[in-house]
């Protein structure tokens, strides 16, 4: 890849994951008046009212710290659950388990119940939200472990099943998801400020709804495993409470048209529609055309890997003018083997073969939360050399991506992207360069 190609794709995708900072979606939807009342998302906090906050998600440290810089005189009470340190003033950080659920995520849920449960009916409590929740905020129902939660969530993984089907799940385990925090919640008004990692930004599905009704109950959890062939491999507890809830033994969640919902207010202030219009305008400022694909970018990595780079050949045959392909969403990878990497290096590397020896296109699939899978990296380059550059130094870019190699390919070959944590998490992006070659 030409050191401009690269520079370039890198440039859009740095200015749409600051497009869609879930900092700046807090200060845009948080605001003090010059009279010095505060508003949440347009609507004011009464002065008498006490504000209790609850962040949780990869982006909670982030949203959390920037809420302070508003408000940080009206919080009475806090707690935030993220990933990855934050300093915070007003309010305790407690690190959690992610991408599965461990015994912190359980402690940390105890403080949530305890949050909720002790802020005063008068009080305004305020939920700030982002993907990672269901992971980092996991308190398992019944009988069940911490152990259990977690091997269950790695088999679903693993097994390609998208996030709704995975948190489907998730919810019919816990005591938080699927409206359970809510339920248990005191306080008269509830604010969700949401930054979506979701398809649709459906509020059920984000972070397991905690604050959301749920319409899937424990016998959809379980057709989910019966579907993923899992039955047999869950933890036997797992399987007993989702038999023993589709009996109607076990409490269901929250569902649609709960009366005690009526109080909470979701608002979703960043999302993956934010991020591509991010896109865009760098695209824009680079002088390139920009073409929206899809922002519900779905199935197997491999099988979207080898669309997008089709797509940018394409493109680069007609040869009229350089232009960058936008897509966003999230897809899955159906492990067969212990490789490393993650989903968007996934879809470079089938998009790499796909490309193979083919000059004028390049790609970049990345997450906007900078981790792709359990890799210091966000993502990873491609284009028609990239087989070729792994193959002169001894790898074997096919059988890579058979064995779900690509972290080690990758970075063998150069192509990682390595941002670090970003501040936000609003799915993947795929930006991806066609025409003539400047």
């Amino acid at each position: 890849m030409s050191a401009g190609d690269r520079a370039r794709l890198e440039a859009i995708f740095r200015r749409a994951v600051e497009a869609a900072d879930s900092a700046a979606a807090v200060r845009a939807a948080v605001a003090r008046r010059p009279d010095g009342a505060l508003c949440i998302a347009g609507a004011e906090v009464p002065r008498e009212a006490g504000l209790v906050v609850l962040a949780v998600g990869k982006a909670a440290g982030h949203m959390a710290s920037a809420l302070e810089e508003i408000a940080g005189e009206r919080i009475v009470a806090g707690l935030a659950v993220a990933k990855d340190p934050t300093p915070l003033a007003h309010m305790p950080l407690r690190l959690a388990g992610h991408p599965l659920p461990d015994v912190r995520s359980a402690a940390a849920a105890r403080e949530a119940l305890h949050l909720v449960e002790q802020a005063a009916p008068g009080d305004v409590l305020l939920v700030l939200l982002s993907g990672g929740a269901s992971s980092l905020l996991s308190a398992p129902a019944g009988e069940l472990r911490s152990e259990d939660l977690a091997r269950t969530g790695e088999l679903l993984l693993a097994s390609g099943a998208p996030i709704d089907e995975l948190n489907a799940v998730r919810k019919h385990l816990s005591r938080v998801g699927g409206g359970r925090l809510a339920l248990r919640a005191r306080a008269r008004r509830i604010e969700v400020l949401a930054v979506s990692d979701v398809p649709g930004d459906r509020l059920d599905v984000l972070g397991s709804g905690p604050f959301c009704a749920d319409p899937t109950r424990h016998a959809d959890a379980l057709a989910v495993l019966v579907r993923r062939g899992l039955c047999e491999r869950v933890p036997s507890a797992v399987l007993a409470h989702l038999e023993a809830g589709a009996r109607g033994d076990e409490p269901e969640t929250a569902k649609p048209g709960d009366p005690r919902l009526a109080r909470v207010r979701h608002t979703i202030v960043a999302n993956n529609r934010t991020a591509l219009r991010g896109a865009a305008e760098a695209c824009a400022a680079e002088g390139l055309r920009a073409v929206f694909v899809t922002g519900r970018l779905q199935g197997e990595a491999q099988v979207a890997g080898r669309r997008l780079a089709r797509l940018a050949l394409s493109v680069t045959s007609r040869g009229r003018e350089r232009v960058c392909l936008l897509a966003g969403g999230e897809t899955t990878v159906t492990l067969r083997d212990a490789g490393r990497g993650g989903r968007s290096q996934e879809l470079a590397l089938a998009a790499a073969l796909a490309l193979a020896g083919r000059p004028g296109a390049a790609l970049l699939a990345a997450g906007t939360d900078g981790g792709d899978g359990p890799t210091d990296a966000a993502g990873a380059f491609a284009d028609g050399d990239t087989v070729a550059r792994g193959a002169r130094g001894g790898w074997d870019a096919a059988a890579a991506l058979a064995r779900h190699d690509a972290y080690t390919f990758f970075g063998a070959e150069g192509g990682l992207l390595r941002t670090g944590p970003t501040g936000t998490n609003v799915m993947d992006l795929v930006l991806a360069l066609g025409g003539p070659a400047t």
